[in-house]
């Protein structure tokens, strides 16, 4: 399904041009080696048959496949990305499971025609990358019926995810910050950290019944030593500062490649490099 909209955001942009390649060929890590902080959601919700529910930021459309699994044949699920290289792996990844009540559709999600239709919004990992955060739960409040819960979960400090803190130090070591004319895919990863910044963006959006919920846990971010350093060179808060510093940071790959290897070795488990991590699950509703 193709929607008519108006020419994409910078920040939309980069997320095709720049980071969706990239998201692909980590495709594992993003998806499953990060996963433990929406399984732990996904294990204990109860979510009655029949729910209709918006997958915000759903990428290659995991967790919309694992609620619509819950929904059942009577409920459907939404699931938005700005990527539709990502929807096309959802999309297929969903027709060979047999599941017909989840569709998936690329829009920007502050700016997508919802109808008040939904029971539940639910989104991991996606509501931090929002050039107006307000304006996305503004518009998910819209979505939403009288009552309708929004779930979602963020990083919670940087210093709290060492898989990210980590890398991004030892890299600083050797290369210059980001100038302001960088370009990113928003906010970033670690914008929604604070509850009192969250709690009062979704006051001003309109949601209440506002609920924080900490959660920690392992994270895998390699299958080997070697696949860990690539990810981390290539995303996250390490691989924005190895990407801009261009010329530079490739001059200096070998040095950098042997201090992140010091810094993952102690993080070994088998063959896999697993870190600790740290997100907030937020919850509200819809007045109503």
């Amino acid at each position: 399904m193709t929607l008519a909209a108006d020419p994409p955001t910078e920040f939309v942009a980069f997320w095709n041009d720049t980071l969706a390649d990239k998201f692909e060929r980590y495709r594992d890590i993003l998806m499953n080696g990060l996963s433990h902080h929406s399984e732990v959601w996904l294990n204990e919700v109860q979510i009655a048959p029949g729910t209709k529910i918006v997958d915000v930021g759903c990428g290659w459309g995991d967790t919309a496949r694992a609620l619509a699994r819950k929904t059942g044949p009577k409920g459907h699920v939404l699931g938005l990305d700005c990527v539709e290289q990502f929807l096309r792996r959802a999309r297929a990844d969903a027709e060979t499971e047999g599941l017909d009540n989840v569709s998936f559709v690329a829009a920007d999600v502050q700016t997508y025609p919802f109808d008040a239709s939904f029971d539940m919004c639910f989104s991991r990992f996606g509501m931090m990358f929002f050039e107006n955060p307000v304006a996305a739960m503004r518009n998910i409040l819209r979505a939403l019926k009288p009552g309708g819960e929004l779930v979602f979960i963020v990083w919670r400090s940087k210093a709290e995810n060492v898989w990210a803190y980590v890398p991004e130090t030892v890299v600083k070591e050797f290369l210059p910050l980001p100038g302001e004319d960088a370009r990113t895919c928003g906010p970033g990863p670690f914008s929604m950290s604070e509850p009192d910044v969250v709690r009062k963006q979704l006051e001003i959006a309109g949601f209440d019944d506002i609920r924080f919920e900490a959660t920690d846990g392992p994270v895998t971010v390699g299958g080997s030593l070697r696949n860990a350093i690539d990810f981390q060179l290539a995303l996250g808060p390490a691989g924005e500062v190895f990407r801009e510093a261009g010329a530079l940071a490739e001059e200096r790959r070998d040095e950098i490649e042997t201090a992140l290897r010091d810094a993952l070795a102690p993080y070994q488990q088998g063959e896999s490099i697993v870190l600790p991590s740290a997100s907030w699950r937020v919850s509200a509703r819809k007045p109503g």
